[in-house]
């Protein structure tokens, strides 16, 4: 079973920053950044490709940036100039190679003044 570890999230002002990191364990094709806030669908911000490749939501391109540590299997959100309207709660979620899919418990990020 694979396990999912969030960390980073809390408030902040807007035009703060903020960094999200996802522990993930086992054999990962893709990760990603979901966040759903209230009222809303489960949306994807960003993705990123066990060789690297990006996607973006066009709502968080030139803002935030996808990366990750293959060897420690770790996945980062860097979200920078937040916006109150990026407030909700953000979710990691893994694809592994053998098309197991994994969602971890979700982190919330206010941005309020």
């Amino acid at each position: 079973q694979v396990q999912l570890v969030e960390s980073g999230g809390g408030l902040v002002q807007p035009g703060g920053s903020l960094r999200l990191s996802c522990a993930a364990s086992g054999s990962i094709d893709y990760m990603d950044w979901y966040r759903q806030a209230p009222g809303n669908q489960r949306e994807l911000v960003a993705r990123i490709t066990s060789s690297g490749n990006q996607n973006y939501a066009d709502s968080v391109k030139g803002r935030f940036t996808i990366s990750r540590d293959n060897p420690k299997n770790t996945v980062f959100l860097q979200m920078n100039s937040l916006k109150p309207e990026d407030t909700a709660v953000y979710y990691c979620h893994i694809r592994t190679i053998n098309w197991n899919e994994y969602w971890g418990q979700g982190i919330q990020v206010t941005v309020s003044s």
